[in-house]
């Protein structure tokens, strides 16, 4: 049974999905709770960026490290990961993504052209606007990849 809680401060909303993971052919397969709606049987793209899938989730582990208290500052994490602290603040924003964004990483159906770069630059808090954003940075990628050689 899919549930969510509501912070006392109404600040932060807590989605509960019982799930469980099946390696199939090297792909993990999402397997739905009895009487919870099947997923898409559509099966994930092979143009999913695995640079942007393990920026996703190397955020919302920093994410759930800061929250826990296992870390106080991202300058600890940035210390005991040996990365930079900038670049976790960077990435952090991903873990506010509007959830169908994030499955559109997920799924490999980004737009051509739009990278992780793309994600670390500052993004709109509200969901509506990062998805005008998107669209926005969908329309000015270049459709075809530029060749170095033939540029002058």
């Amino acid at each position: 049974m899919i549930t969510h809680s509501l912070s006392t401060d109404g600040t932060i909303l807590s989605v509960q999905v019982p799930i469980k993971l099946r390696r199939r052919g090297g792909r993990k397969l999402i397997i739905a709770p009895p009487g919870a709606p099947a997923p898409s049987a559509a099966t994930p793209s092979a143009k999913a960026d695995p640079t942007i899938i393990k920026a996703l989730a190397r955020s919302h582990r920093w994410k759930r490290l800061l929250d826990t208290g296992h870390y106080a500052t991202i300058k600890e994490i940035a210390e005991t990961e040996h990365v930079a602290a900038r670049y976790i603040g960077q990435l952090l924003q991903l873990t506010l993504l509007a959830p169908d964004l994030i499955e559109t990483l997920l799924d490999g159906r980004l737009p051509r052209g739009i990278m992780l770069a793309q994600f670390m630059k500052p993004w709109p808090a509200r969901w509506d606007e990062q998805r005008a954003h998107l669209q926005r940075l969908a329309e000015a990628a270049p459709t075809e990849p530029t060749d170095p050689a033939t540029t002058t």
